[in-house]
Parts: structure tokens; C-alpha cells; sequence
């Protein structure tokens, strides 16, 4: 490691344990349950309504919707397969081709994987770290026509059935310009929000552009319910069929088992929506402390000239997910992991690139400089809040 660069990261060491006040192992990101987690979880328990019925996940959907703005929302056991479900009714079938980014979490591709269908992974753009509009709009100008009413890609007559935009860290995509070019295409566009609960664009709720959009409750997100995920729609028919598929596609019967299309049981325990209605409640004061933390990241790392901050498009209002920093010199960024992990602070790097993995190596993909430019040199600091609860 170069002088300057064990500068500023001992000098960045400095500032997380002042920040998190203590000597002890800072994690990158650890769920706080300060509010009423453990009355809510006793209280389900108690009911004995501890699975897929009971008050607590209606209730967990209607404080979603409320708070996105989404007309609909089902809550699902995890965010994965929320994905599954969105493309699902959406109309994605085995072989399809569905375009998404390269710079993901492994789960996107594999959800799409899991219908039988095929991803195609395009850049992202510099700015958002979101799918490129531009490079979406060229492949599909070049590779594709639209005949009856479907995207075709020419070679290999296909059906591109569907886009999945990442908003990556939280960093909201471009997506009403993704929204329009799938749109002229006649695509299906479902956004995985997984990591962007509290982030807006141009004053929307992401996840509310697409037809569905996505999110995440693992452990690491910004609110945990354990596990889970949340499916939103804006469109009626498009709920009520995830809705039914989520739960065995049963038909409503006081005591008959009928069951009218083949599905899955992915409704989301009322024993977690109980941890997501207490979370929920504390939402407003985890982002507000995840935005004063964002800012003193970026006033820290703007003194050092080896380093950018992460900041995104200027319409957006991220929810500062995870806090990172790119290193302008790639081959300093192991040397930083290192020697931040080696101090007791936990770093990470982004996910390795779709098209950069064995198992989907022969996927389509176009040219990828933004991706692997960016997946070189960021690293996600400690970005949890401080839980006095």
C-alpha cells in the first residue's frame, strides 16, 4: 500500500470508530430493532397465528403502500423470490430472453434463471450505476424488432419478454428513461428495489415506475423482517395473480382444498411481518441517520484526492443504503479491504459481474466498461445505524 493510500484509509478507520463510538468489531451493516419488535413478535406468538394468515402481514402491506405510494402490495418470504413471482405474472416464460444489468447481487439472474428463461446483462451507467438507458436502447435497436406485439431478438428469435433494473445500493436507476425505451419496445419492465426502500426518484418511490417493482428484507437491508420481500403493482390485475400464486393458487373456500393453476407457498409468516411493522415505524429515523452519515462519509473522503465518493443521478434521493467510496486506483482497493478488515472495520467490495461468473459465462451481454470499471474500485464502508434500543 502507497503512502497516501494508508493515509486515508487509517485516516477513514479513525472517523468509523469515532462515528460508531467503540473499539470493538463494526459490521457493515446489522439490523436495529429499537422499537417494538419484541411486543409485536410476542403478541403474534400469542395468537398462535405465527404463519401465512394473520393481521400482522395485512398490516405490513398496507404501511407498504402507504409509504411507496403503491396501489398494491404482497409480501413474500424473500425478496428473491419476489423477483420469481414479478416475472412470473408478468409473463416471463421458459425461454424467454429477460435484459438486465451485469452489476447485481447474484439473485436477479437467478430469478430469471429459475423461470426457465434466459438473461442478457447490459452495462450500467456511470452516473446511476443503474442500466445503461443508452445501452438498453442500442441493443434494442440493433438486435430486436417488435412483430405482433412482441420483442423479438432477431438471431436467435427469442422473445424479450422483460427488463429487471437494479437500483443498485440504493442509488435509483434512470428509470422513468428505462420505463419509456421498454415501453416502445413492448417490454414488461420489473424493478428489483431490494436495496432502495426509502430512495426517490424525481420526488416517486422507486419500484413504482416499472409494472412491478421488488425489496428486500434480509437481515443486511435497511428494515428486516428476518428474511422477506415485498412485490408492488400498480396494476390490479397483476396483484391479484401474484397474490394467488403466492399462496398455492387456493380457491377462497370455507373449508374446500381447490386449487385452479400450478404455484408456490411464498407468503411471507406473520411472525415477520410483526418485526416488519415495528421496523416500519422507525423507518423515517433509520434513513435520517443514514443520510447524516452519507454526509459525513463525503466530507471525509472529498479531503483526499485518491478517493470518490458515490453519490448517484441529481434528480434522485437515495436511501444511502450502504455508504461507499471508489478508490481511483484499482490496484489500491484490496490493500484498503484488507487493512480496513484487518482493523475490525468490515469492508466489501461490489458483487463480482454477471458476465464475469462461470455459471453464466455463455450468456448474451454487451460490452461491460462502466461495470467492471466501477466493480474494480468501490468499496461499501460500515453504514448500520446506531441502535440504542
Amino acid at each position: 500500500m502507497t503512502t497516501h493510500a494508508q493515509d486515508y484509509t487509517d485516516s477513514l478507520i479513525a472517523q468509523i470508530r469515532a462515528h460508531y463510538q467503540t473499539d470493538h468489531f463494526i459490521p457493515l451493516h446489522a439490523p436495529c430493532f429499537g422499537g417494538e419488535e419484541k411486543r409485536l413478535v410476542t403478541d403474534c406468538i400469542d395468537s398462535t397465528f405465527v404463519s401465512s394468515v394473520g393481521e400482522y402481514v395485512s398490516q405490513f402491506e398496507e404501511a407498504f403502500v402507504h409509504y411507496t405510494g403503491a396501489k398494491h402490495a404482497v409480501a413474500v418470504v424473500n425478496g428473491t423470490m419476489g423477483l420469481f413471482l414479478a416475472l412470473k405474472v408478468a409473463g416471463v416464460q421458459p425461454g424467454d430472453l429477460v435484459l438486465t444489468q451485469s452489476l447485481t447481487f447474484v439473485a436477479t439472474a437467478n430469478a430469471i434463471k429459475m423461470l426457465g428463461a434466459e438473461p442478457v446483462f447490459l452495462d450500467i451507467d456511470a452516473a446511476s450505476y443503474g442500466l445503461s438507458a443508452d445501452v438498453l436502447q442500442a441493443f434494442l435497436h440493433e438486435q430486436t424488432v417488435v412483430k405482433d406485439g412482441l420483442c423479438i431478438h432477431e438471431s436467435s428469435g427469442r422473445v424479450v419478454r422483460a427488463c429487471v433494473p437494479m437500483h443498485t445500493l440504493g442509488f435509483p436507476a434512470e428509470i422513468d428513461r428505462l420505463v419509456d425505451v421498454c415501453d416502445g419496445f413492448k417490454i414488461k419492465l420489473v424493478e428489483d428495489a431490494a436495496e432502495s426502500l426509502g430512495s426517490f426518484y424525481r420526488g416517486k418511490h422507486t419500484g413504482t415506475f416499472g409494472d412491478l417493482g421488488v425489496f428486500s428484507f434480509n437481515g443486511n437491508k435497511i428494515l428486516t423482517t428476518g428474511g422477506g420481500g415485498m412485490l408492488i403493482t400498480n396494476d390490479d390485475a397483476l396483484a391479484r395473480h401474484a397474490k394467488h400464486l403466492s399462496t398455492t393458487a387456493k380457491v377462497p373456500h370455507a373449508w374446500r382444498f381447490e386449487h385452479d393453476e400450478i404455484a408456490y407457498n411464498l407468503r411471507l409468516p406473520n411472525l415477520n411481518a410483526a418485526l416488519g411493522v415495528a421496523q416500519m415505524a422507525q423507518l423515517d429515523a433509520f434513513l435520517a441517520e443514514k443520510h447524516a452519515l452519507a454526509q459525513h462519509y463525503q466530507n471525509e473522503i472529498a479531503k483526499h484526492p485518491g478517493l470518490l465518493s458515490l453519490q448517484g443521478l441529481a434528480p434522485s434521493q437515495p436511501n444511502y443504503w450502504l455508504n461507499g467510496l471508489i478508490v481511483k486506483q484499482a490496484v489500491e482497493r484490496d490493500a484498503f479491504l484488507q487493512r480496513t478488515n484487518e482493523a475490525g472495520i468490515q469492508t466489501r467490495p461490489l458483487w463480482t459481474p454477471m458476465h464475469q461468473l462461470d455459471i453464466y459465462a455463455d450468456c448474451l451481454h454487451s460490452e461491460m466498461p462502466n461495470t467492471e470499471w466501477l466493480a474494480e474500485r468501490v468499496v461499501n464502508l460500515p453504514s448500520g445505524v446506531r441502535c440504542h434500543g
